[in-house]
């Protein structure tokens, strides 16, 4: 019965000498959206597609216009040189829309080779954040339910965002002093 005492005893003080845990967690969806750096980056990028939207129009309006030519004018036509106008006409379409297919897919790629950039840059961050200040654990929050349940006094999303966004801010401030001199 003392052994056993002793062993309550000596678990109990081992239990409590255990070193608390220290998880949060955070709104991955809010970080990476509210994210300067990646709001900066959509309004630029706003301005490509918006470019390469007008291009694409341009082109298709200049190629009915063509075509609009061409009807007025085969009905004059002899049947095989209205043909051959035509099958030009299919094949400066398909050209373009080729053209256009790979300049679409070109600004996919680049949008999303700049995405996955920035969240590598708030996972790095987030990591970096949790070392600095003692956690254990930081988890993400998201629509898949990876934290199904989280205390609001754990929730973290406000804090980081602060810190990442004063981190971009002042690497901006000193690539601006660095120009200035």
């Amino acid at each position: 019965m003392r052994k056993v005492i002793i062993a309550l005893v000596v678990l109990v003080t081992f239990a409590s000498c255990q070193e608390q845990q220290k998880i949060a967690f955070v709104d991955n969806t809010r970080v990476v959206s509210e994210f300067n750096k990646k709001v900066d980056f959509e309004e630029k990028f706003k301005v490509k597609i918006d470019a390469f939207n007008k291009k694409a129009d341009s082109l298709n309006q200049a190629l009915q216009m063509e075509a609009q030519l061409f009807q007025t004018r085969a009905a004059k036509m002899k049947e095989s040189k209205a043909q051959e106008e035509y099958n030009v006409l299919v094949q400066k379409k398909q050209m373009q829309d080729y053209q256009i297919g790979n300049e679409e897919k070109a600004l996919q790629a680049e949008g999303q080779k700049q995405i996955d950039t920035l969240v590598k840059e708030v996972k790095a961050f987030v990591k970096d954040y949790g070392k600095k200040n003692g956690y254990t654990f930081i988890l993400g929050a998201n629509d898949a339910g990876s934290v199904m349940y989280g205390s609001e006094a754990n929730d973290i999303t406000d804090k980081v965002l602060e810190a990442l966004n004063n981190k971009g801010s002042k690497e901006e401030e000193k690539k601006e002093a660095k120009t200035e001199e």
